[in-house]
């Protein structure tokens, strides 16, 4: 599974931080949730961080539900 990239985040003067994955706004977390992502995102690989808060990282399946017979005919 490839690693996460093009993630990048801004905090800004109230508090929020606006995350962004490749220029496009992917999520906004205010208050204790910024707290919490700021000091995780610190401590950890950063872009992974942000894909994990956002939700859009991949789980690795997609390959095999895409193959699956079901869906065959929805491509």
């Amino acid at each position: 599974m490839p690693r996460p990239h093009g993630f990048t985040y801004e905090q800004r003067t109230d508090g929020t931080v606006l995350i962004t994955h490749q220029g496009r706004a992917a999520g906004t977390l205010r208050g204790g949730r910024a707290e919490k992502f700021l000091a995780e995102v610190e401590s950890g690989n950063a872009q992974l961080v942000m894909a994990r808060w956002t939700g859009a990282y991949k789980f690795g399946n997609e390959r095999t539900a895409k193959n699956h017979p079901r869906n065959a005919g929805r491509r």
